[in-house]
């Protein structure tokens, strides 16, 4: 790997830290090749510190170290992306990310759809009687209960195998987003999300 450490004339180029599993971004640092050298070495993200102006191993005080799992350099061979896999905290002040953000894994717009649920749900708790005008569909379907949100789910089951004889990739589209969208109301039900249905598969990979 041709790293240019030339271009900035402390020879110092940034390194961009991101959480292997999450792909949120931890925090920026500089590497000089000598850092780089020892992050290879230890496994554990090393940093040119330019306040202390010596290496800097992430963690070596708080033990909130950053082990290396992956590198790649840029389009201008001049900025780092390291993936990690952070022990604690990354931020000095206590943080998740030094953007001050929890590094929980996302999806987009399925965790939207998953916190918009979990509104709705709340949102059910308070009654029909003080939800005044609302009529949330998902809200009425918590109120129902477990049993009829099971139905819901083996219902649109049902009606994606039936599209998936048929040639309508319209309507096999459709009933697929129902279906998902109605399992996610039944993982809310049952007080899971998606996020722990997808650790059950990450531990059957072999």
């Amino acid at each position: 790997m041709n790293i240019d450490f030339s271009k900035n004339t402390d020879g110092l180029i940034p390194a961009i830290i991101q959480d292997s599993i999450t792909k949120n971004v931890l925090m920026l640092g500089y590497m000089d090749q000598e850092a780089f050298d020892a992050t290879l070495a230890t496994n554990k993200v090393t940093f040119f510190s330019r306040t202390k102006n010596r290496l800097w191993t992430k963690g070596e005080e708080s033990g909130n170290f950053l082990n290396l799992v992956s590198f790649a350099l840029d389009c201008d061979n001049d900025t780092l992306l390291i993936q990690v896999k952070p022990v604690g905290p990354t931020c000095h002040k206590g943080s998740d990310t030094c953007w001050n953000e929890n590094n929980s894994q996302t999806y987009g717009f399925i965790t939207k759809l998953e916190n918009t649920i979990r509104e709705r749900k709340e949102l059910s708790e308070l009654g029909s009687d003080l939800r005044q005008n609302d009529n949330s569909y998902v809200a009425s379907l918590f109120e129902k209960g477990i049993n009829k949100i099971a139905q819901k789910v083996g219902e649109e089951a049902v009606e994606v195998v039936i599209e998936a004889k048929d040639s309508n990739d319209e309507l096999f589209l459709s009933e697929s987003a129902d279906l998902l969208f109605h399992y996610l109301i039944l993982l809310q039900a049952k007080g899971y999300g998606l996020n722990d249905v997808i650790q059950v598969l990450k531990n059957r990979e072999k």
